[in-house]
């Protein structure tokens, strides 16, 4: 390969089809469109899908999964990877986990789970944590501090029917 090769053939503003311009231009008569059906016609698309009238792919394979549209993002970080980035007595907030690369990317929650040890005395504030986690923390002199956030609706679902059996007692 020589090395000019590679910029060979390359326009930087290329020149427009010129079409029905006549059978010596290559483009003359039907234009590239072939003869006649829909492509041949104006103001013909056709879907990114289509298959030429078979069954198309997307039809073919089977579904699976379900996706939650009004589930919460949740983050996570494990009291191991805290107890090392943090030192003795430091308050543990979300923005100084930002700062320390724990909490990455975009959501709605962020749970501190148990795995790994503490070591040190620290003031950890998440939206939610695991119970083994808040007997660790506290375990090791620390305190856990929950942030108000979006609440579950397994926890709107009991509160409701406490609620509700609250109300029927009373009733009664």
């Amino acid at each position: 390969m020589i090395l000019d090769e590679v910029h060979r053939d390359i326009q930087k503003n290329r020149k427009r089809k010129r079409l029905g311009r006549g059978i010596g231009s290559g483009h003359g008569k039907t234009c590239g469109r072939g003869h006649k059906g829909a492509g041949s016609r104006a103001g013909h698309s056709q879907r990114p899908n289509f298959a030429g009238g078979q069954m198309p792919l997307h039809m073919k394979v089977p579904k699976r999964g379900f996706n939650n549209k009004f589930a919460l993002t949740v983050s996570v970080v494990n009291l191991g990877q805290i107890d090392a980035a943090f030192n003795d007595g430091d308050e543990v907030t979300l923005d100084a986990m930002k700062k320390k690369n724990l909490a990455k990317g975009r959501f709605d929650v962020f749970k501190v789970l148990s795995e790994g040890d503490v070591t040190k005395k620290l003031t950890v504030s998440a939206h939610r944590f695991s119970k083994a986690a808040v007997e660790k923390i506290e375990a090791a002199g620390g305190k856990v501090v929950i942030i108000p956030g979006k609440t579950p609706v397994a926890v709107k679902q009991k509160a409701a029917k406490a609620e509700k059996k609250a109300k029927l007692a009373a009733a009664k």
